[in-house]
């Protein structure tokens, strides 16, 4: 049977929405953060080199990365997925294709890069330092948000919403292996954003994917997206 190592509150819940909407039966092998830093166990690295998650095996194969992974649940089992399910990798050529290749690389390649800043930024302020340097902390992260971090992540969520204006999903109007890459990059965007009054398009897909019984499924095996 299909095993996803699976960490707390991270990329690896997007593998088991797909999998909750494939059908296809897995097996959840848990790992916990480190209380204090909030990494990854060590006990990672034995299923995979980089100690990182999601990994999945299957067959044999170890597969890490969520795009590979994404991409390789679709092409082994995407066959068997009928409805809205359809068209999880858009036919080669057109629109819908394109669009699907752009989010796959562009939630990993461009958005999470400055989530992941955002949330470093946020964080480090609170973590355990000498009381004479935390001002200083906090004054340079505060300044690297505004100027560095909110900017760029401004600029994501206009686009975004500019797009999602236009579609319902991020491949056109049917659910696609771009939706589940661009998922827990949608998720933290809102969870780390200072409103949401500009983001109706944003909340509205949030609302779709939250409302679908498979992403239910997979939330209650898996606990929360993203970090409180």
């Amino acid at each position: 049977m299909l095993t996803v190592h699976h960490l707390e509150t991270s990329r690896s819940q997007r593998i088991l929405w797909l999998l909750e909407e494939l059908g296809v039966p897995y097996e959840i092998k848990r790992y916990q953060r480190d209380p204090r830093t909030r990494l990854a166990p060590p006990e990672l690295k034995a299923v995979h080199p980089l100690g990182k998650s999601p990994v999945i095996e299957d067959d044999g194969e170890v597969i890490a990365e969520s795009g590979a992974i994404i991409e390789y649940l679709a092409e082994r089992y995407g066959a068997q997925a009928g409805g809205d399910l359809a068209q999880l990798v858009p036919a080669p050529g057109t629109p819908a294709h394109r669009h699907c290749r752009f989010f796959m690389h562009y939630a990993e390649g461009s958005l999470m890069n400055w989530l992941v800043m955002k949330l470093v930024f946020q964080t480090l302020p609170r973590q355990p330092m000498p009381f004479f340097v935390r001002p200083i902390a906090r004054l340079l992260c505060a300044g690297v948000q505004q100027k560095l971090v909110d900017p760029n992540l401004a600029t994501a969520t206009e686009f975004l919403e500019g797009h999602l204006s236009r579609n319902s999903w991020f491949a056109g109007e049917q659910l696609s292996i771009a939706d589940f890459q661009m998922s827990f990059a949608v998720e933290a965007l809102l969870a780390r954003s200072a409103g949401t009054a500009r983001q109706p398009h944003l909340l509205a897909l949030q609302e779709r994917m939250h409302a679908r019984p498979a992403w239910q499924r997979a939330i209650a095996k898996g606990g929360p997206v993203v970090m409180g």
